[in-house]
């Protein structure tokens, strides 16, 4: 009898702390431990190469990189420069629901801290590598609003960005002569550009076609150097590999905790934000409405027909890329259905600081977000592939507030978080 009754409060004790959520939230299946080591930054594999630019990994490249990040002179107007958009305080975002710069674009400004994993660039994957990505939003007229022959003119006059460009890249052409290089000129509609362009000797446009793809080149180097660090949510799953159950408790709150559940459970949040980096880095419609007044974003079906078309892909003349190379390029899936208002799935990591969210900003918090994919609408161009997920207000709210534990400062040297001094 002292027996059962032993077993009765040893129950009862159960459920006590099953009530409180402080025990059986430190309790894991196998099978979920292997989820969570999945999503965990300690799996993240080492940073692979980008075959279509040799320069990678080059120090030198990225300082000189680093310097042209942060330069706005790289812009018609002289006031421009890549950390306009990606400024580093805001987790290489703006803030913003649209970017703004010389105009304002159609799209959000995304993070670029992890962005080296990638092998499709920009919401829509229309460039396939960090450096011809880079050169997009140099001659977008509502971006920097400049053109090539511009910005190689810059590295030539200025003695310090030469040197730093014959360092890298071996002698920088000589493209002085105003007659053979004008001022500005590039094959984009915009000011006369395109006219100048086509006055040019094909042997000189190739000259500062080249010159613009080691600017690109230059800039990925740096940006490569930009990745996510551990965060709390980290910290938690590193103390359940090690079976340290005062860790656990110590880093995440049960709230969070039965939020993380959620994420790998009926959340259904790893179909698509699965990895270290929380992204699979594919495409998707999840039934985003229309702006009002907008026209319809084709999403992926337009970005992987330009990325095809892209003088700077993998496959084109300024790849270093060997004929082994560029699988994803090659064999880009370019019709379907589901192509049609698709969007890459962005990283989840630094969540709280990348506000607002989706492809144009249209959700201005992270609790609207989790609304949307609850209610599951229909998309207004292509199909939504979401399924309601019928969450109860307090299981959304512990979602978000699992989110929050990804946040972390990026793993880079502190001086590249500024202007090169």
């Amino acid at each position: 009898m002292g027996r059962i009754f032993s077993v009765i409060a040893a129950l009862a004790g159960l459920v006590a702390v099953t009530a409180s959520g402080s025990s059986t939230a430190q309790t894991w299946s196998k099978e979920e431990i292997n989820t969570l080591r999945s999503l965990w930054i300690g799996s993240l594999s080492k940073l692979p190469k980008d075959p279509s630019n040799t320069y990678g990994d080059d120090q030198k490249a990225a300082k000189f990189g680093h310097m042209l990040f942060f330069d706005p002179r790289f812009s018609d107007n002289g006031k421009v420069s890549c950390a306009s958009c990606h400024q580093p305080d805001r987790d290489f975002t703006d803030g913003l629901t649209l970017a703004k710069a010389m105009g304002t674009t159609s799209r959000h400004t995304p993070t670029i801290i992890g962005m080296a994993y990638s092998p499709w660039f920009f919401w829509d994957g229309r460039k396939d590598s960090q450096w011809s990505q880079a050169l997009g939003p140099m001659e977008s007229p509502v971006e920097h609003g400049g053109t090539r022959a511009q910005f190689a003119k810059i590295i030539f006059s200025d003695p310090a960005y030469r040197k730093a460009y014959e360092q890298i890249f071996s002698t920088m052409p000589d493209v002085s002569d105003a007659e053979k290089f004008p001022a500005n000129a590039a094959p984009i509609d915009a000011s006369g550009f395109r006219m100048a362009w086509n006055r040019m000797k094909p042997a000189d446009r190739k000259t500062v076609s080249g010159i613009y793809a080691n600017i690109g080149k230059a800039i990925a180097a740096y940006e490569r150097l930009i990745l996510p660090g551990p965060s709390r949510f980290d910290g938690f799953v590193e103390a359940i590999l090690k079976g340290d159950e005062k860790a656990q408790r110590r880093t995440l709150t049960d709230e969070e905790i039965s939020g993380l559940r959620i994420y790998i459970g009926k959340g259904n949040c790893t179909q698509c934000h699965n990895g270290p980096l929380f992204t699979n880095n594919e495409f998707h419609n999840t039934g985003l409405p229309v702006p009002k007044g907008g026209p319809g974003d084709e999403g992926r079906a337009k970005g992987v027909r330009e990325a095809l078309e892209d003088e700077f892909n993998c496959l084109g003349p300024f790849s270093d890329a060997g004929a082994g190379d560029c699988g994803e390029l090659k064999f880009a899936k370019t019709e379907g259905a589901e192509l049609m208002g698709s969007f890459k799935t962005p990283t989840l990591r630094n969540i709280s600081k990348t506000a607002p969210y989706m492809h144009d900003g249209q959700l201005p918090t992270l609790g609207a977000v989790l609304d949307h994919y609850n209610r599951a609408p229909a998309a207004m161009s292509g199909q939504s592939e979401l399924k309601p997920l019928q969450l109860e207000a307090r299981e959304l709210d512990q979602l978000r507030r699992f989110l929050l534990t990804l946040d972390s400062p990026p793993s880079v040297s502190v001086e590249f978080l500024s202007p090169p001094r």
